[in-house]
């Protein structure tokens, strides 16, 4: 084979793998972002409704902070069924400090849930912890 020849193959033969490697790259990006969206989707509408509900019925408190990332996912995980939580803001919108309720409380970490037994678990909690500790049923389906 010519020089020439064996460079042009060279060259095609690398130009083949760099578009099979973009491909490749293209499609893990894909499945990753299809991932990510599904992971992060709500919950069908209504779905926790009731579990909230129930929730905020036990006497539990939910203290958070609005500009806490763990109390915004924690909220996610209830979609829009959210506003039924037993949720106390601790963080003043005019940021002069802490709500009075949340330091009679000593409430320093967010998010804390408070539950009837005077126990109490910081940070971001499963749904299906939050069922064992307020009694309360997840919905079917969602073990």
């Amino acid at each position: 084979m010519e020089p020439e020849n064996e460079k042009k193959a060279a060259y095609e033969k690398s130009a083949r793998r760099m578009r099979i490697t973009i491909w490749i790259l293209v499609a893990i990006a894909l499945a990753l972002g299809i991932f990510i969206y599904v992971r992060n989707a709500p919950p069908p509408y209504g779905m926790y409704d009731a579990f909230a509900k129930c929730i905020s019925h036990t006497s539990t408190t939910f203290y958070g902070a609005f500009w806490c990332p763990h109390c915004h996912d924690q909220k996610n995980e209830f979609g829009d069924a959210a506003k039924y939580l037993p949720y106390v803001e601790c963080s003043l919108p005019d940021a002069s400090g802490e709500a009075k309720i949340c330091i009679d409380n000593n409430v320093t970490e967010y998010p804390t849930w408070q539950f009837p037994d005077g126990s109490r678990l910081i940070g971001m909690q499963t749904l299906q912890t939050l069922s064992e500790k307020t009694g309360c049923p997840l919905p079917t389906g969602t073990n």
